[in-house]
This record gives C-alpha cells, sequence and structure tokens, in this order.
C-alpha cells in the first residue's frame, strides 16, 4: 500500500540551496517534519558546518534552515516503503521538483544519499535538466560515515557561498 509524503516542501524566497532526501522515516513522519529520527545526524551536520547550535525542535530547525538559507524536500510524493528503509522502495512517484524550482531561485541542489540521488537522475533530472550533487547520506543507516566525516563532506555548502 503507498504511503504519501505527510508535509509540504520547506522553503523560503531567500532559500538558495535545496537538499532533497528520498522519502521521510518512520519518525519523521511521526514529528511532521524532516530528519526527525534521533540518529540522524542531518540537523549536528548542517549545525557543525554552519556553525551553530544543534537545533531542538521544530521551529528552531527552520530557524537554522532559515539562517542558513536551505530547502528541503524529498524526491517522492509517495511509494510504497517498509519501515524507512531506502532499500525497500516500491513504486516511487516523485514530487513536483520542476514546479518547485520554477517559482524559487534555487542555484544548487544536493542529494542526501544515493538513494535520493539515483531516484532524482531518474525520476526528475530528465524534466528538469538541473544538475545535483551527490552527498553522503545523514542517516543512522550510514554507519561507515563519523560525524567529522560528515561535515567536512558536506561543507562543500558553502563552498558556493
Amino acid at each position: 500500500m503507498p504511503v504519501l509524503h505527510p508535509f509540504e516542501p520547506y522553503i523560503e524566497h531567500n532559500s538558495d540551496l535545496l537538499i532533497l532526501g528520498s522519502f521521510p522515516s518512520e519518525k519523521s513522519r511521526e514529528s511532521g517534519f524532516y530528519y526527525g529520527h534521533p540518529n540522524n545526524r542531518f540537523w549536528k551536520v548542517i549545525a557543525g558546518i554552519y556553525g551553530y547550535d544543534t537545533p531542538v525542535g521544530t521551529d528552531e530547525k527552520k530557524s537554522l534552515l532559515s539562517l542558513c538559507h536551505i530547502a528541503l524536500w524529498d524526491v517522492l510524493h509517495s511509494c510504497e516503503i517498509t519501515g524507512s528503509s531506502d532499500a525497500t522502495i516500491k513504486n516511487p512517484i516523485p514530487n513536483d521538483v520542476d514546479t518547485l524550482l520554477s517559482k524559487y531561485k534555487i542555484s544548487r541542489i544536493y542529494a542526501n544519499g544515493s538513494t535520493s540521488f539515483n531516484l532524482y537522475m531518474r525520476r526528475i533530472y530528465p524534466k528538469t535538466q538541473k544538475p545535483i550533487i551527490k552527498l553522503p547520506s545523514t542517516s543512522p543507516a550510514n554507519a561507515a560515515y563519523s560525524l567529522a566525516r560528515l561535515q567536512k563532506d558536506w561543507s562543500s555548502l558553502l563552498a558556493a557561498e
């Protein structure tokens, strides 16, 4: 049975980069916002590379995104998924990233992990023709990457500022 993406993209008019995940985890779907699993290192990575404290709660997370000019969304609008495992995704239906990009001045797009990158390239890139940069996943499933290594690789977000 397909699961629908439960929340809207987070984007503001000052957002200039877009980070795309694949599909919200069960914890994110429960919390109603992106990267809600307590062991996902996304918020620690972003806060660390931009020099802020790690946000607690949705309001602080949104404030951090606003300060850093970051928009968040996921590649998929719906899919069949078991738990939170990207490896179990079946029948993926993409979000309308093209329309989002036409409404905002996004200069760079990043993929949080291989699944979002591959889904973007197969399902969205043919329509947008906008390149995406693949970054290592901040998911707890990517245990091979330490927080320090993630922050080093993700520091490319700062490169074009």
